[in-house]
């Protein structure tokens, strides 16, 4: 009989180690009303979240254990971040990729891609598996198909992956390292390429995944452990989950902002789900339904994330 009891105490204890501790309430944590928050990236190094406030020009770094957001100037928009394995951080500003020492603020240029193109910015992007750069453009007016996905790697050599690109957005890998899942925002679809993680070739582009513009335009995105997309939509007050073998939607999760830009899961077990929204395009009848716009969110959704890509410098 005590055997069969400590069976039982010892499977409960496996089953909730095992599970992820779910919880349907929307927390706001970092209250700045930034007018283009972007780039959730969980450091699972240093226990923070990255994340960018392009207009704004800040890159910041939260501590969920402290509570405290740190915020560094960049002097120039600024898309997205990711660190680098040597503790540096790779930026992409306005003008350039970086390389950023997060002690200093010292930046050094490594790739002006588009020199010749003064009137485009970059967005966002994500290193791969094997821990090259990947980060799109886009045209500060919004005018369609100015900006480009470009791909900098390990040894700093850099390459133009797509051309005609309008914005930019979302870009993750599948778990087994076969395939990368795209966002050009206006197109309101997930494109999945059969991708090489040897050389960082894409080929065979296909529709993943169809998001109806009623309900807002695709933007940053994430990946779970099982493989489903998690997309941010922007004019549409929420996150969504989709299957991309399906192209089904899964679930829904209303944010309390009207611009939802990014998200990424984090914490000590990677369950938590950090949400990033913009206060810009947002009216002032909407600002009174939704007063936090602008801020950093989050939520247990019930299921894990997977560990970000860093880059991998050998430069």
């Amino acid at each position: 009989m005590k055997k069969i009891l400590l069976f039982f105490i010892v499977t409960v204890l496996l089953a909730a180690a095992c599970s992820v501790k779910k919880s349907n309430k929307m927390e706001l944590v970092i209250d700045l009303k930034s007018g283009l928050g972007e780039g959730a990236f969980w450091n699972y190094k240093t226990g923070e979240l990255m994340w960018v406030d392009i207009t704004g020009k800040i890159l910041n770094f939260y501590n969920p254990k402290t509570g405290n957001n740190k915020e560094m100037l960049m002097g120039q928009m600024i898309g997205t971040a990711v660190p680098a394995e040597s503790g540096l951080i790779m930026v992409a500003l306005q003008d350039g990729i970086y390389r950023l020492d997060p002690l200093t603020g010292t930046k050094k240029l490594i790739a002006s891609l588009e020199e010749d193109i003064p009137t485009n910015r970059f967005n966002d992007g994500k290193c791969d598996p094997a821990g090259r750069f990947w980060a799109g453009t886009m045209d500060l007016d919004l005018k369609p198909d100015m900006g480009a996905l470009y791909r900098l790697d390990t040894d700093s050599t850099t390459h133009k992956i797509l051309e005609n690109v309008s914005i930019s957005n979302g870009i993750v890998w599948s778990g087994d390292h076969t395939k990368m899942y795209y966002i050009d925002s206006p197109t309101q679809k997930v494109v999945v390429y059969d991708y090489n993680n040897e050389t960082g070739e894409i080929n065979n582009g296909k529709v993943a995944v169809e998001i109806p513009a009623e309900i807002g335009l695709p933007d940053g995105m994430t990946i779970d452990v099982n493989g489903n997309l998690w997309v941010a939509l922007y004019g549409g007050a929420a996150v969504t989950c989709w299957n991309p073998e399906t192209g089904k939607l899964l679930r829904k999760i209303k944010v309390p902002a009207k611009n939802v830009t990014s998200c990424a899961f984090g914490d000590e077990d990677l369950g938590t789900l950090y949400i990033t929204t913009a206060r810009q395009e947002t009216s002032s009848e909407e600002l009174k339904k939704y007063p936090h716009a602008g801020g950093v969110f989050k939520i247990r959704p019930g299921v894990y994330g997977v560990k970000s890509f860093f880059f991998k410098d050998e430069f």
